[in-house]
Order: C-alpha cells, then structure tokens, then sequence
C-alpha cells in the first residue's frame, strides 16, 4: 500500500483549514480507498491493509534496533553473527480492523522479543478493553462473542472472553482490600440480590456500601457477597472490614431501615447516627393501605417529613394516627418502629437533610448492578457474580462528569458538616 508523507500541519484544499497530523492521515486514508475503489472498512477494506502495514513496519523497525543495523546492511567485521532470518505469519486481532494477518520478522539466534504485537499475543490490547466494557454493560459472554463476530468479522470464543474477564480477578482483590479514609461524613449501605448456582440455583446477596469524603467525593468502598437474605450479622462483618482498611469515624450511615442494623453500627462506630431512608418508609407505608386512599395518606403524611423538629413530627404522627389509625393499624406501627432512626435528620439544617435522608445515593447504583445481573440471569459462582459487579463498578461515569456534579452539590453541604462535626473534623495532622 502507497502512502503519503503527512506534514505537521496539512491545508484542506476546500475550505483553507489546517488539519492536524491525524486528520490529515485519515483524509489521505479515505482518498487513497475512494481512488482504488476499496472500502474503508470490512474484510478486505483499507483500513485492516493500514493496520498490517502500520503492525509490519513497527515490528521491523524493532528487528532493526535489535540486531543493529538495516536489512541487508550489517556492518563488516561486527561482533554479533544475528541477522534476520525470514519472518512467520500470525493473525491477530484488532478492535477497528477484526482479524489482520501479519508477518513477524524472525532472527538466527531466535532472541527477538517484538513489543507492539509480543510473542503467543493473538488480540490487541484495545480488544480486551472493550470485552471488559461490554461485559460491564451487560452484555454476556455469548453476545460478546456475536457482537465481535458481527461488527469486527472476528472470531472471539466464549471461552476466550471468559478469560479476558477473569485477568480482572486480581485487581478486584487488590481494589476490595486498599486502605480507605480516616473519616467519611457518610456511608450509604444497601444490598442486591443475584442468583448464584452451587447445585441449584440460589439467591445470594451481595451488599455495597458508598462513603462520601471530607473533600465530597463518591466512593464505592466494596462488593461482599453473603448467604441466606440480608442480615445484620454478616453487615456487622462488612462494616469490621471497612474499619480494619482505616475506616475511624462516620457521621451518617444511612440505609432501608433494617432490623438490628442500629446495634450493628454503634458496636463499630460509637458515635455513628443511623438514619433510615425516608423513601423506603413511604414506600413500604403505601403497601399497607388502599390505593383509594393513597393521595389522602400522602397529604397527610407529608407533615411528618418536613417538620421543623423532631417534636413537630412526632405531632404529625399523632395527627396520621387519630385519622388512620382505626382503619390501618400497621402503618401507624411501621412509622412508630423506624421512628428512633427515622428522626435524626431532622436535627440537621435543610443541606444536610436533603442528602442523608434517603439512599438515593446508592439506589442509582444498585440499578446498574441491577441491569447487568438481569443480562445475566444466574451465575456460576460467587466470584463470578462478584466479578461482574466489579466490572460495572469499574466502569462508571468513564467521562468524570458524575463525579463533578456530585462535588459541587456537596460543597455546601460539607460546610454544614464541617460546623456541625467540628470536634470530630480531621485536621491536616490525623487525615
């Protein structure tokens, strides 16, 4: 394949643009196709000839800084006797150009250790990333394999794709171990259910738990994998485990109003308030009453939430259960039960409340696991599951975007911490 030389800055002869070195290759690319009647893409197209000859040249320019000197130019009286010696096909595989034979320059003495395409590599790394991206999408193995075969005319296994997710195995141990803050101003906690087969197919929960930093940031602190429904004895274990990894003080766990779960928070962090998701208790309220009455309970509910104190709620309360109560009994049990974790926020200004009342936090990413579990359907494994998981971990907010928005919405909010908390703020010192 011909080429042209690319200057630095190359003129578009229609509009007198400069276009930069890359713009000005890919023009040239599209030109050279239009004149040999080739296309661009596909089986035969031009790119995956640019791609062989791009991998060919790279490979002997290596050969050349190896044996040190040109083909056919060795010097005389050199002290090595290694020269070139032919060169070997090999197929790998691309993400833009699918499957590209390649020949690989070869030596005498066989010391030739190639770089860009290393030796017993059949895909370019840009595959692997986007295997691991598809995988945390929710893709499975299957429709990896299909959608490689469909989009890059590849032929990429099951079993090869397995693999590729696999190397990730090492680095979710390394992630799920490091070392976390001193402090977090507030910890969300829930847990998703995923089917697991071990004999039969079973339902598992994996818990996760968010913390937000001093400075605002979002972290996803870890994925543990349970038995049996969610409980808080092994929620007792995951907390232990943040505070072995340097976890000394939160301010605010928040979570859906599980049973025992208060206990469990104040044997690991004394001084940690628990508060439970206003939005679980309103849902779980409206499971226990008519759908006729729904917009009436509404109105009359609201008063509790949005009272100025924890005595005005408890007002609201009375008011909710001198109107409802002879007709539902339960809810006015369920609000009186959650009401010890349910007041706390309301001893907080407005920034505060409006980002430790609920588990939203955690919710937007709980619905990710979720869609990529429902790909999925069951797991062959705990570790498979959790890989999975990891992977959609792994790729969020891939822009920063998410994690800017969510900086600047608790800017102000960290204010209000930092005076509320301030014997318990770290100092440059103890962070």
């Amino acid at each position: 394949m011909t080429s042209n030389v690319v200057s630095p800055r190359k003129k578009n002869e229609g509009d007198g643009r400069q276009l930069s070195p890359e713009q000005a290759a890919a023009a040239a690319m599209v030109a050279e196709a239009k004149a040999r009647g080739l296309e661009l893409t596909g089986p035969n197209g031009l790119l995956k000839l640019f791609t062989k000859n791009v991998l060919e040249t790279a490979l002997n320019e290596e050969m050349t800084e190896h044996i040190g000197h040109e083909k056919n130019q060795a010097a005389t009286g050199r002290e090595s006797t290694n020269v070139r010696n032919g060169s070997r096909g090999k197929t790998v595989i691309s993400d833009a150009a699918g499957e590209v034979r390649i020949d690989v320059p070869r030596d005498r003495e066989g010391t030739f250790e190639p770089q860009i395409v290393k030796k017993r590599q059949r895909r370019l790394t840009e595959v692997d990333e986007i295997v691991l991206s598809l995988y945390a999408k929710g893709m499975t193995t299957g429709e990896i394999s299909a959608h490689f075969a469909e989009i890059y005319g590849a032929s990429v296994s099951k079993e090869t794709i397995s693999r590729i997710t696999d190397k990730v195995v090492a680095e979710m141990t390394e992630w799920s171990t490091r070392p976390l803050d001193a402090v977090y101003v507030a910890v969300f906690i829930d847990a998703i259910v995923v089917k697991v087969r071990e004999g039969q197919v079973a339902n598992r929960p994996i818990y996760a738990a968010i913390g937000v930093t001093v400075d605002g940031h979002k972290d996803v602190l870890g994925l543990w994998a349970g038995s049996g429904g969610e409980g808080a004895k092994f929620w007792m274990s995951v907390l232990i485990d943040l505070k072995n990894r340097g976890v000394r003080d939160v301010f605010f766990v928040v979570c859906d109003g599980l049973k025992g779960l208060p206990d469990t928070v104040e044997a690991v962090w004394p001084e940690a308030i628990v508060q439970t998701c206003i939005i679980h208790l309103i849902r779980n309220t409206f499971r226990l009453t008519s759908r006729t009455d729904a917009d009436a309970i509404k109105r009359d509910m609201k008063p509790i939430y949005t009272a100025v104190n924890a005595d005005a709620a408890l007002a609201a309360l009375d008011d909710l259960d001198e109107k409802w109560g002879s007709k539902y009994r339960a809810m006015i049990r369920l609000w009186r039960n959650a009401w010890n974790e349910f007041i706390p926020f309301l001893d907080y200004d407005v920034e505060i409340r409006r980002v430790i009342c609920s588990t939203n936090a955690i919710e937007s990413l709980n619905a990710r696991y979720r869609r990529a579990v429902r790909a999925r359907g069951h797991f062959p494994s705990e570790q498979a599951a959790l890989k999975c998981l990891y992977l959609v971990t792994r790729s969020l907010d891939p822009t920063g975007a998410g994690r800017t928005r969510w900086t600047t919405r608790w800017k102000p909010v960290l204010n209000a911490f930092a005076i509320t908390f301030g014997d318990r703020w770290p100092t440059a010192e103890t962070y």
